[in-house]
C-alpha cells in the first residue's frame, strides 16, 4: 500500500490581481504546501498535481493561458505526476484513477476548498479512500466558505480526517 498526495489547482491565474479569479497574497499558502509537499515525499508518497484548464475557453483559463500553469514556486520535481483536468473533479474523465494505483489513502491540499477540493474529497470519498484534508494548505475566495466547507465535510463524511500541516506532520 501506498500514500499520494494529491495538490489540486495550485496554478497561477489565483496569483494575477488581474483575474476575476485572484484569490490575494498566497505566498504563506504555498510555503505550508511547499513543507507538505516535502515531508511526503521524504515518507515515499507519490506526489500528485492537478491542474484546471476550460476546453472551450479562450481566455483565463484555456490551454494556453500562463495562468493554467502551475505556481513556479512549488516543490515539483520531474517523477511528480501532472494531470490536466476540464472539469470539476479531478477524477472526471482523467487518468487520477489509474495514477492513484494502488494507494488506499490520499492527503489532499489545493485551490479551491468548495469546489475542486472539495469534488475530490467526495468523489475519494465514495472510491474508499482514506482521506487526510490539509485544511491550511487549502484556500478559497473567503474564511466563511472556507469553514463551511470544511464543517458540512465532516459532518457528512465523517471517516475523513481534517489536519493543519503541523498536525499531520506530528501525527504521522
Amino acid at each position: 500500500m501506498s500514500n499520494a498526495l494529491v495538490l489540486v489547482d495550485f496554478q497561477k491565474e489565483w496569483t494575477n490581481p488581474e483575474s476575476d479569479d485572484f484569490l490575494g497574497d498566497i505566498k504563506q499558502l504555498v510555503q505550508r504546501t511547499n513543507k507538505l509537499i516535502d515531508f511526503c515525499r521524504k515518507k515515499g508518497c507519490k506526489i500528485i498535481f492537478t491542474r484546471h484548464v476550460e476546453k472551450d475557453s479562450v481566455d483565463a483559463w484555456s490551454e494556453k493561458s500562463e495562468g493554467t500553469r502551475l505556481l513556479d514556486e512549488l516543490h515539483k520535481e520531474k517523477q511528480d505526476v501532472i494531470i490536466t483536468k476540464h472539469k470539476i473533479s479531478p477524477f472526471y474523465q482523467s487518468k487520477l484513477d489509474k495514477e492513484l494505483g494502488d494507494s488506499e489513502k490520499i492527503i489532499v491540499a489545493g485551490i479551491l476548498t468548495n469546489m475542486c477540493v472539495r469534488s475530490l474529497i467526495q468523489d475519494a470519498y465514495d472510491r474508499d479512500f482514506e482521506i487526510t484534508v490539509i485544511k491550511d494548505c487549502c484556500a478559497t475566495y473567503d474564511k466563511k466558505t472556507q469553514e463551511f466547507t470544511f464543517k458540512d465535510l465532516k459532518a457528512t463524511r465523517e471517516k475523513i480526517e481534517f489536519l493543519n500541516v503541523k498536525e499531520f506532520v506530528k501525527s504521522t
